[in-house]
Formats: structure tokens, C-alpha cells, sequence
């Protein structure tokens, strides 16, 4: 057990350390804090703005997972597959099949296109026949070239008086994995429209998006950043004007400029491959120094979890390694039985109270008989194996209050704690009678064994070496008198 100085001297090594990881960090945070303008606003262009833009980004994705699982449902469907391999007759079957999809899962189309008839299908009916060199039914011939399973873009509904829409198309194989068609489902833009409003309100920042030209695709209902509204130019605003001279089209990154009244402004651009457009997330220079304080706060706070979870794992690491010290110290690494080390501590503790209390104590020095040649004949590794088995047969045979310890080799020792002799002699036949009863086992192989055990109570002039000389001398004479039996050294004691 730990001494009172080595724990006093373990929490303060822990309180040291607590209190310079606690003052490293707050060193830190109010570093970053006090630091120039410039470090502030490199924070919000190289941080904020691209983890908001990542956000968008990630919950754009999101908002598109429903719609591409409906379109891979639609793909994989049974029912569609049968119905093209058995011709495509019947075709109200099909488009009363996309209706229900319409209206069950809310998308504002449905559609499916034969590879083989070249027939476009959808809710309301026939829409017509897909050709090569019809330029509104090129994505079809891209996606049936396409590897990916499917492709999202934004193009004219037909179906629906050109209304832009954002398709997910997916291609539709047969159960021989050949190319039967392409199906899936549309969203309407205007939900899309409803988003932006959405990331606005929650992000404070100004969102769009452009296509490569620096066109304005979408922007929320009320327009966006400048007044810039779908259709428009960003050159068409004037707070572009010193941005554009230095990037005409948009460009990814982060970016720092004026607008026509002086405000700066930081300003993200991140493409969107899935739809080749770009999105860019704009942020005026006012309040940044607040948003940057309630960073400093929240700093703070992780640090101190931080500070707390590191602290905590490191005193757990130490509290284990010092009881796998003292485990290693203390206890026998094949057996988990006390040691030599061990029980001298335990057997000076019991011979010192055995004296002051006047009361029995009984040494028995338990040997396993032919032990080397089972070595010799199995291998070291049945040794072991044995030896782990027979500890747990002397633990079955005592009692808590005993004192079991490896002695080395195939040598055990047992203290009995009150308990006279003839009360040892009958512990002692009943491990050795368990001992020559047991099947030992090691790789299925059945190995046998006996035990001799020596006995010797203690006397009153008696040290612990004296004890276990008797002891010894008793298991001499049982390992010459034949093996496998008990001999005392003990006043009137039945020799066995």
C-alpha cells in the first residue's frame, strides 16, 4: 500500500500540473485575444467563414440524401425492372407508379427513361422521346456513360413549365447489371430558396450561388449580399467592383474587401462539385470583435475540460501503474499468488499475532511430486499450465483467513490460522487427496500428479525460518518415505 508521503506526493504533482496546463491555456486564449486586428480578422477569413461554408455545405448535402435514397429506391425497384424487361407494356402501370412516388414522398417529379424504347416517363404520363442531339436530354446520355451510380443536377422541368429544378438521376441496371434506363426525382428550387432564407437567419452571414461565371444561380427570397438577386452579374453590383479586379470569376478561398461605403467585408467562396456551382458566404467586419470574445469564452471552457479529461486520464494511468507495480511486487506473475516478498510481510504479521494471542499456526510446505520430468516429457508450458491449476486447487481446499504463497519452482506454503494439528493434518490429506483425484489438462492431453506436503506447528520460541525448517524437514522425509503423502513435525501427531 502507498505510504502517506508518496500520495502526498503524487497529488501535488497532479495540482502542479493542473495548474500549468490550467495557466498554459488561459496564457493562450487571452493571447489570442489581445492580438493585433489583423490576427483577428486572419481568424474569421482562414476559420469562420470556411467552417460556415463547410456547414452549408454538409447540410446541403443532407437536404439531398432524402431525395437520392427516393431516386435509389426508384432504381432498385422490382417492380420497375420487371416491367421494362417485359416490354414496357401497359405504360399507364409505370406513370401510375411515379404518381404515387410524387405524392407519397413530396418532390415535385418523378421520372423514368428506357434505354431501350428511348421513352420518357413520367407522373402525368409519356413527355416524350429522349434523342442524342437534343441538347435538354444530353444528361441522359451522360449519365448512361457515367460510372458513379448517379449525378445531381440543376436543369428545366419540362414536366412542369421549365421551372428550374434540381434532378438526382440514377441509373437503373438490370439483374444482369446492364444499363436498362435512368430514373429518379426532382426538387423543386424554390425549397432550396427556403434554405438560404434558413442558413441566413442561423449563420448571420449573407449566402448565394454563382455559377463559374459569376453568375447569380440562387440567393435567398429577400435577394442577397448588395442587393445581388438570381439572374444577376456580380459585377453588376458596385461593392464587387475592388473584389472583381482581382478575381473576375469566383475563385475558392477566402477573400478581403471594400464595399462601395467603406465597410470591410470577408467573404468565402467554396465550390459545390455535386452541382457545379459555387457558394459564397460573405460577412461584414462589424461585431467580429464580439464573435471573437465568445470564441475566447468557449476557449476557455474547452480548455478547462480539456485540462480536466487529461488530468483524469493521467491520474488513472498513474493509479494503474502503480497498482501493476505493486501487483508485480507482491504477487507471483504465472499463479497470482502472493510471493516470497509477500508473504513474509503476511506470515511476520500472523507469527506476531499468533504469539500475542496465544493461539495455533500451522506451516505446510506443499511440494508436487516428479514435477521435472513433467517438464522433461510435455514441455515447460504444461509446467506452467499444471502449476496454474494446482494453485487453484489449494485455494478451493483453504480458507479466506489463510496464508497461500508460491515458494518458487513447484513449491507452495500455507499458513493455517487457528487451526490445531490434527485439524492441519486433515487439510493437508484433503488437498493431496484432490491433488491425486484431479485431472490435470493441457492441449486435451490428461496429466496426473501427487503431492507431498511437510507440517509444523508453531512453538513458542519459534521465528518464522525455525517454522519453516520443521516444515521443510517433514516434506524431506515425506519425498524419501515414497511421495505422495503427509508428514509432520509436530508433539503427538500422526505421521501419514
Amino acid at each position: 500500500m502507498p505510504s502517506r508521503s508518496a500520495l502526498f506526493s503524487q497529488r501535488s504533482l497532479i495540482l502542479a500540473l493542473l495548474i500549468l496546463l490550467a495557466c498554459g491555456f488561459l496564457a493562450t486564449s487571452l493571447l489570442g485575444y489581445f492580438s493585433s486586428r489583423g490576427a483577428i480578422r486572419d481568424g474569421i477569413v482562414n476559420t469562420e467563414l470556411p467552417l460556415t461554408s463547410d456547414t452549408v455545405y454538409s447540410e446541403i448535402q443532407k437536404d439531398l440524401i432524402r431525395p437520392v435514397l427516393i431516386s435509389s429506391m426508384i432504381a432498385q425497384d422490382t417492380f420497375l425492372r420487371d416491367w421494362v424487361l417485359a416490354g414496357e407494356q401497359e405504360p399507364e402501370r409505370i406513370t401510375r407508379y411515379l404518381d404515387e412516388i410524387l405524392s407519397q414522398q413530396n418532390t415535385c417529379t418523378a421520372f423514368f427513361v428506357s434505354e431501350r424504347s428511348h421513352t420518357y416517363y413520367q407522373a402525368k404520363g409519356v413527355l416524350k422521346q429522349v434523342k442524342p442531339d437534343a441538347w435538354r436530354d444530353a444528361w441522359y446520355y451522360r449519365v448512361r456513360e457515367s460510372q458513379a451510380p448517379y449525378e445531381i443536377n440543376v436543369d428545366l422541368d419540362m414536366a412542369n413549365h421549365d421551372k428550374l429544378t434540381v434532378f438526382i438521376n440514377y441509373r437503373v441496371l438490370d439483374y444482369d447489371q446492364r444499363f436498362i434506363g435512368a430514373a429518379g426525382v426532382g426538387l423543386s428550387v424554390e425549397s432550396v430558396v427556403k434554405l438560404i432564407d434558413a442558413y441566413q437567419q442561423r449563420y448571420q452571414r449573407a449566402v448565394l450561388f454563382t455559377d463559374a461565371n459569376g453568375k447569380v444561380i440562387l440567393t435567398g427570397s429577400d435577394g442577397s449580399m448588395h442587393g445581388l438577386r438570381a439572374g444577376q452579374q456580380l459585377a453588376d453590383s458596385r461593392a464587387f467592383e475592388t473584389l472583381l479586379a482581382r478575381m473576375p470569376v469566383p475563385s475558392p478561398g477566402s477573400h478581403e474587401y471594400q464595399d462601395e461605403a467603406g465597410h470591410s467585408h470577408f467573404l468565402n467562396v467554396r465550390p459545390i462539385p455535386e452541382l457545379d456551382w459555387y457558394l459564397l458566404v460573405d460577412k461584414r467586419e462589424s461585431g467580429a470583435l464580439d464573435r471573437v470574445r465568445q470564441s475566447l469564452y468557449l476557449n476557455l471552457a474547452i480548455c478547462a475540460m480539456i485540462t480536466l479529461v487529461v488530468l483524469s486520464l493521467l491520474h488513472a494511468m498513474v493509479k494503474r501503474h502503480q497498482q501493476s507495480i505493486e501487483s508485480l511486487a507482491t504477487l507471483d506473475s504465472l499463479t497470482g499468488l502472493p510471493n516470497r516478498r509477500s508473504f513474509d510481510l503476511l506470515a511476520g504479521q500472523a507469527l506476531q499475532q499468533a504469539k500475542r494471542e496465544n493461539a495455533p499456526l500451522v506451516a505446510l510446505l506443499i511440494d508436487l511430486d516428479h514435477f521435472k520430468l513433467l517438464n522433461d516429457t510435455h514441455g515447460h508450458l504444461a509446467g506452467d499450465e499444471v502449476l496454474r491449476q494446482f494453485a487453484n486447487v489449494l485455494q478451493g481446499s483453504l480458507r479466506q483467513s489463510d496464508i497461500l504463497c508460491r515458494w518458487g519452482g513447484e513449491e507452495f506454503i500455507v499458513l493455517l490460522r487457528e487451526t490445531e494439528g490434527r485439524q492441519a493434518i486433515d487439510v493437508a490429506e484433503k488437498v493431496r487427496r484432490r491433488t491425486e483425484q484431479l485431472i490435470f489438462s493441457y492441449n486435451d492431453q490428461p496429466l496426473r500428479l501427487t503431492t507431498s506436503i511437510g507440517l509444523s506447528a508453531l512453538q513458542p520460541d519459534d521465528s518464522l525460518h525455525s517454522l519453516l525448517t520443521r516444515a521443510d524437514h517433514a516434506l524431506y522425509r515425506a519425498k524419501q518415505g515414497g511421495r505422495n503423502r503427509v508428514c509432520s513435525e509436530m508433539p503427538g501427531a500422526v505421521h501419514a
